[in-house]
């Protein structure tokens, strides 16, 4: 397959880097052309275990053994119970809705805070999220998204949303009123450019949430599954949400997200008020389960932590380094970025050139987010590669 039949056949909705990849092994891709590349974009932090991972491959065999990827939700699967009793386990939540993605998630999340508000008398249905944040491309979850450019040419956009300033509680508190249902928020933006919460601003909102009898949702699509160095992100500020969505690396690499509740958004839906065919399904089950069991073995989210120590060491050294292009770096565990003086995509493609996959965030972040199972080799390779291009920009 190439480039140019891609080109033809696939709607234009990536602004697609000319390479065509067909395997991979560890923190290698390879494409057709016989090339190797170190991945530090991990799908975009979806490909927690890299390539050929045997603990990954073993649960979809075993799931392809039994015969049965798939039954409907009208009944209950052995995988899809033992993830679901899993994964709230892991993350301090209560009860779980399995579906495909994180923009799912976010949409099962924003339904349940209207329901959760027209349950009210009077009836509530107005959502405040953050500027700059990202929620997903579907409708709900891109009015959600605190972003204008996301919302170009796609109106109407629902109505009922609302756009606080992040880390500021002041500017959410200056919009909630008798009509407000629920805040949602990321506890490290991810798209708008990976920038951690405040931990009084986190408080924050929980305090607000419970004084005003208001939902507060973490969408952890990003920072969830281990990525922050703890299972989840909230584990490290100590703030607990009613409601909390993750996707990407929840199951390994197989598609999957999950909306997870506790205390009164446990009640909300009843049968009949959201669903999704292929949620749950026993494949993707198995995924969650593998990434479950690995997250729930303490030297693994350790490994995270040091190996995100390292490497926001090593890109401190590079802003050092090449004061003129970088301006400071900023994140948390595995999600790291460097604030540039120049277009992310100038370094992108250099590093590319050179064997390297990184990705920007924002307008001018370039963002690490690397399978989980980096070491410092790698690390090593990465940054070297980096302040190569970074050296031939200054020239």
């Amino acid at each position: 397959m190439s480039v140019e039949e891609g080109k033809h056949y696939l709607l234009d909705t990536y602004a697609q880097v000319p390479v065509v990849f067909e395997g991979g092994e560890g923190m290698y891709l390879t494409a057709e052309d016989g090339n190797r590349y170190l991945d530090f974009v991990g799908g975009i932090a979806v490909n927690a275990f890299g390539y050929k991972d045997t603990g990954l491959q073993k649960a979809i065999e075993r799931v392809l053994e039994k015969g049965l990827l798939h039954c409907s939700n009208l009944y209950y699967n052995s995988e899809a119970v033992k993830a679901a009793k899993g994964l709230t386990a892991l993350a301090s939540m209560d009860r779980v809705f399995f579906c495909n993605s994180g923009a799912e998630a976010n949409e099962a999340a924003l339904k349940l805070a209207r329901k959760f508000g027209n349950l009210h008398d009077p009836k509530r249905s107005e959502i405040i999220s953050m500027v700059d944040s990202f929620h997903g491309r579907t409708y709900g979850a891109i009015t959600a998204t605190g972003q204008p450019k996301y919302h170009a040419n796609f109106d109407p956009l629902p109505s009922g949303f609302a756009y606080a300033r992040f880390n500021d509680l002041d500017s959410v508190k200056a919009l909630v009123s008798d009509k407000t249902c629920a805040i949602i928020v990321e506890p490290i933006q991810g798209e708008g450019g990976i920038i951690p919460a405040d931990h009084a601003f986190l408080t924050g909102l929980r305090a607000l949430c419970d004084e005003r009898d208001l939902l507060l949702i973490f969408d952890e699509v990003q920072t969830g599954m281990g990525r922050s160095g703890k299972p989840f992100a909230h584990q490290v500020y100590g703030v607990k949400p009613d409601v909390l969505t993750t996707a990407k690396a929840l199951a390994g690499g197989i598609p999957a997200g999950a909306m997870m509740t506790t205390g009164r958004a446990n009640t909300v839906f009843k049968p009949g008020d959201h669903a999704s065919t292929f949620g749950g399904n026993a494949l993707a089950a198995a995924g969650i389960n593998e990434m479950v069991s690995r997250l729930s073995d303490a030297s693994f989210c350790d490994h995270v932590s040091e190996m995100g120590a390292y490497l926001h060491q090593g890109l401190e050294a590079l802003v050092a380094a090449h004061p003129d292009l970088c301006t400071t770096t900023r994140g948390m565990g595995l999600i790291q970025g460097v604030v540039l003086s120049v277009p992310p995509r100038t370094v992108v493609d250099g590093c590319f050139a050179k064997g390297l996959l990184v990705l920007s965030a924002g307008a001018n972040v370039l963002r690490f987010v690397p399978p989980l199972v980096v070491g410092r080799a790698e690390i090593d390779s990465a940054l070297a590669i980096v302040d190569e291009v970074l050296a031939q920009l200054q020239q």
